[in-house]
């Protein structure tokens, strides 16, 4: 694109660091909230970062109503029970306090809040009239970002698929970025959320709605968490490397907010919602696959990507980079524990074409910098079965 073309580009009020997570409270009152929905899960609830938050609140004199039944992936039904327990307590706000099932459910919940219907009349872009209540964001994955982002994913379960949710009114109005959160998780959430942020990187930079501006946030991205990642997984007690692989997750979704994402998602959306399969999982058995796919089409962007991740091409040919571009995030995956392959995820020869009708369909690709039709997208999922 030439620097001179329209763009946009929206994102949150953003605290970044230690402690941020005891911010709550103060926020909260800033924003006018006196009784919050609080929207985590029994994992977060469990390790927690919600009774760290709930007492942030009470240190503000503000009531929050706990609301956990949610599970990963999200489903439409989840979101409707929300509202009703939003309405039940006579709630006038939303913190999110997990990763991406509790910020895109309270996402989904404050749609309906304030919009009336079921969620899933939201589906797409630009649907949502009325903005929402206030929204304050914790994330406690460096992966998602739906903290930074103008995109909720909810599972459809009637369709076995997840739908996209963009509008700016879904952008939360504070995200309280604290990387001591990510102290609490396992290894393998660490590793499957840390390359769903590498997906969002490397997507957001060659999508064809890329721009200057969301560059800059994309390559930062692709630096902190392919340089840090690995070693933040193996050594899980070291905060600095949490906090790199927390601020590029932060990085990679102030790219893909802004310049959407690619077929690495919309294959994921697809095989997620059909499955019921972990996002981050989903998105690091793909990658490999879609970046071979599309290559051809932004050779000189997966250069970049590829210098990025510290190759050095100088007398290198297009071929070899693709080479090693590929190899160097099939290892980053295996070194992280992330070794299957979609078949011994469930995936059939006979669940591709139900898999490929779904996926391109999905808003993803309509960025995605090669074009890809029902049968290109087949031939990925078979080459990642």
């Amino acid at each position: 694109m030439n620097f001179t073309d329209l763009r946009k580009f929206v994102a949150p009020e953003t605290i970044f660091g230690v402690g941020a997570v005891d911010l709550a409270g103060q926020y909260a009152g800033k924003f006018g909230i006196s009784k919050p929905l609080v929207v985590t899960d029994p994992g977060v609830l469990a390790a927690g970062w919600a009774t760290r938050v709930m007492e942030s609140l009470a240190a503000f004199d503000i009531e929050g109503v706990i609301f956990s039944e949610i599970t990963p992936n999200p489903k439409a039904a989840e979101v409707m029970a929300g509202v009703a327990a939003y309405e039940a307590g006579e709630c006038d706000g939303l913190v999110a306090v997990g990763g991406g099932s509790p910020m895109d459910c309270a996402k989904g919940i404050g749609i309906v809040v304030s919009n009336g219907g079921h969620i899933l009349d939201y589906e797409g872009v630009d649907k949502i009239i009325i903005p929402m209540p206030p929204l304050i964001c914790i994330p406690t994955t460096a992966g998602t970002s739906a903290d930074v982002s103008q995109f909720a994913i909810i599972n459809d379960t009637d369709r076995k698929t997840k739908i996209a949710i963009i509008s700016k009114t879904i952008i939360p109005d504070v995200a309280l970025i604290d990387p001591q959160t990510l102290m609490t998780k396992s290894p393998y959430l660490i590793a499957c959320t840390g390359m769903d942020a590498l997906a969002h990187a490397i997507e957001a930079f060659v999508s064809s709605a890329h721009s200057p501006m969301t560059d800059l946030h994309a390559l930062e991205a692709i630096r902190l968490v392919h340089g840090n990642l690995l070693e933040s997984f193996l050594h899980p007690e070291d905060m600095e490397l949490k906090a790199k692989t927390m601020l590029g997750s932060m990085q990679a979704g102030l790219a893909f907010s802004n310049a959407s994402l690619g077929a690495v998602h919309a294959l994921a959306h697809s095989l997620g919602g059909y499955k019921d399969l972990p996002h981050g999982e989903c998105n690091a058995l793909l990658l490999p696959h879609v970046v071979d796919y599309n290559f051809s089409a932004a050779p000189d962007r997966f250069r970049t990507i590829a210098e990025t991740m510290g190759l050095d091409s100088r007398g290198m040919s297009t071929s070899e980079i693709r080479a090693w571009l590929i190899e160097s995030m099939t290892s980053l995956r295996s070194s992280l524990g992330i070794k299957d392959r979609l078949a011994s995820k469930g995936i059939r020869a006979s669940d591709i074409p139900v898999l490929s009708d779904k996926a391109v369909l999905d808003p993803c690709l309509v960025t995605n910098p090669k074009s890809a039709n029902r049968r290109d997208i087949q031939v990925i999922y078979e080459e990642a079965t």
